[in-house]
């Protein structure tokens, strides 16, 4: 008996040591860890900050006791505690059954209530309330770079993203390849990007600064670099970089974007001075009329083909 107290005794130290050593070698790789989707700078990004943390908050009701009670009764039910109650015929507890079903249950309604809540009122597609009026900025995902078109301001960027402080902006999203997301992690949640469709994501600066903005969805080999910077300024400030912006003479039409969309890898920065009217419709349309073109040349292939084939009834005969 003495010597299986002390086995115990020797393995519990050992876990020790070893959680201790653990944590010691985890210290050191948590100091370039980035709580980004902590530090949220807008609205919706600290409203699902505030989601993650109550979801880990409430599952860690069940998770906390469950592992003290791990270690509690490993201790308690040890071999060289005699004053343990040793009770090999048990097999059933009313009360430990309603706390192990009960808690867990209450546990789940209280989530999906506050889920189903939050799902609604941070609806990507829902405006946000404020007493400015929303900036339209239009996104296109490419090989391996985002287009940010301004249609009110006539302007368009590459790799580069300005937007005022305490203004909504409601970003109207597509893809001219590959599905894609985009993703500002420090203002909300992110959305896909897909050819011929249109996605919506509505987003607020709280504050002025500097924010990463990723593609968070592989496609392919430029992914890792198709990054941008969002810049929230004054909207002073956004006005002066959109006036430098149409000083220059460097316009973008639809085929000069077919040019841009090519595949590449590290784009720099780039300014356009205007944009050809109805551009971002029409990269979206030229996805959804290629079927329609395609059936049309074919039924129009099949009727010069018929044609070609009928006998032709000459007069007389």
């Amino acid at each position: 008996m003495r010597r299986n107290y002390r086995v115990f005794r020797m393995l519990k130290n050992t876990i020790k040591s070893v959680k201790a050593m653990i944590v010691l070698a985890i210290i050191p790789l948590m100091t370039g860890c980035s709580w980004t989707l902590f530090n949220s700078k807008g609205q919706v990004g600290k409203e699902q900050g505030n989601l993650i943390i109550t979801a880990i908050l409430l599952m860690l009701i069940v998770v906390i006791p469950a592992i003290l009670m791990t270690f509690a009764f490993a201790w308690r039910y040890r071999a060289g505690n005699k004053k343990a109650k040793y009770t090999p015929e048990w097999a059933h507890s009313t009360k430990v059954e309603v706390v192990v079903w009960g808690i867990p249950l209450i546990i789940i309604i209280a989530l999906a209530i506050i889920v189903w809540i939050s799902t609604h009122r941070l609806d990507p597609y829902k405006p946000l309330e404020s007493t400015k009026p929303p900036l339209t900025v239009e996104v296109v995902a490419t090989d391996w770079k985002w287009v940010f078109i301004y249609p009110e301001e006539n302007i368009a960027t590459v790799n580069e993203l300005y937007i005022p402080v305490d203004r909504p902006v409601s970003f109207q999203i597509t893809s001219d390849s590959t599905m894609n997301t985009f993703f500002i992690p420090q203002l909300g949640g992110q959305i896909y990007a897909m050819a011929g469709m249109r996605t919506q994501l509505n987003l607020i600066a709280d504050e002025t600064g500097q924010f990463d903005g990723i593609s968070g969805n592989f496609s392919g080999p430029g992914f890792s670099d198709m990054k941008f910077i969002t810049h929230s300024t004054s909207d002073g400030d956004f006005q002066r970089w959109v006036s430098g912006i149409k000083a220059q003479n460097h316009p973008l039409s639809f085929s000069g974007f077919k040019t841009l969309a090519l595949p590449s890898e590290k784009h720099p920065v780039e300014h356009f001075s205007s944009v050809e009217p109805g551009l971002f419709q029409r990269i979206i349309d030229q996805y959804m009329d290629s079927g329609m073109d395609r059936h049309s040349d074919d039924a129009h292939s099949g009727m010069s083909m018929g044609s070609a084939e009928m006998p032709v009834n000459h007069a007389g005969e």
